[in-house]
């Protein structure tokens, strides 16, 4: 995570003392890093990723549900934080009982008990705490692996990743956690990789999609109307692995 933030501050400087290309998106002033990246990630997808997410679709659905509902529990203290410092003191005790539900009758998490009697996710992460309070987003950055995102949302999941439970966590425990999602979200994303393949710029078509899908959670699903490309509409759900909505899947 240091060299990851040293990296990104060498960056931005020197991006600070380059001239601006007047036709460049503005949101994306490291396009050509951007790209780079994007290529690694693709190949990196076709020869890793993917295989091991056939591997592990292999494994029945409810196993990898109860897994997945595992490490989804564990967001639940962070997002009760986060809900309150929005004042949105409703989602917060969403998520606070959702945490004492599944933990205990769920099992730590392993079945989503709290869904079934009507407590659904209040999901918010630090980034949608620091943008209701006018934090700008900072430039778009395609991390290695880790995909699309802006300063402040990926900075904020460092802030998330102080809360309880994750000091708990041993290291082990973290790169099962993220594994699991990673795996489980890549399966998911099948369903888009029509659309992406027919793009005629996959990388410009992510990039709008992922700022769909942050107006989207930063605006709890009521962005202002602003003007859309038909495009987009069917990938509003890609974006960082913690995003994809498993609720309507089968449950176990």
């Amino acid at each position: 995570m240091k060299s990851l933030i040293v990296a990104l501050t060498a960056l931005l400087l020197a991006g600070c003392s380059s001239t601006p290309d007047p036709d460049q998106d503005p949101r994306d002033p490291f396009e050509h890093f951007n790209r780079e990246m994007w290529d690694f990630n693709q190949e990196l997808d076709r020869n890793i990723i993917s295989p091991a997410a056939d591997v592990y679709d292999e494994i029945p659905e409810g196993v990898r549900r109860a897994l997945y509902n595992m490490t989804e529990n564990l967001d639940e203290p962070s997002s009760f934080v986060n809900n309150t410092l929005q004042a949105k003191f409703a989602d917060a005790g969403v998520s606070l009982s959702r945490f004492v539900i599944n933990s205990t009758v769920g099992l730590l998490g392993l079945f989503d008990v709290a869904s079934h009697v009507g407590l659904n996710k209040r999901q918010e992460g630090f980034g949608e705490v620091l943008a209701t309070w006018g934090v700008t987003d900072g430039p778009y950055l395609m991390l290695p692996v880790l995909g699309p995102t802006v300063v402040i949302d990926r900075g904020g999941d460092v802030v998330d990743g102080m809360y309880f439970p994750y000091p708990l966590l041993t290291w082990p425990m973290d790169i099962a956690r993220w594994t699991i999602k990673g795996l489980e979200t890549r399966i998911q994303l099948r369903q888009q990789e029509r659309v992406l393949n027919n793009s005629l710029d996959p990388y410009a078509f992510v990039r709008e999609a992922y700022f769909q899908n942050w107006r989207d959670r930063v605006y709890d699903g009521n962005p202002p109307v602003e003007m859309e490309d038909d495009e987009f509409e069917d990938f509003e759900d890609f974006d960082r692995f913690d995003d994809i909505d498993l609720e309507s899947q089968t449950q176990p």
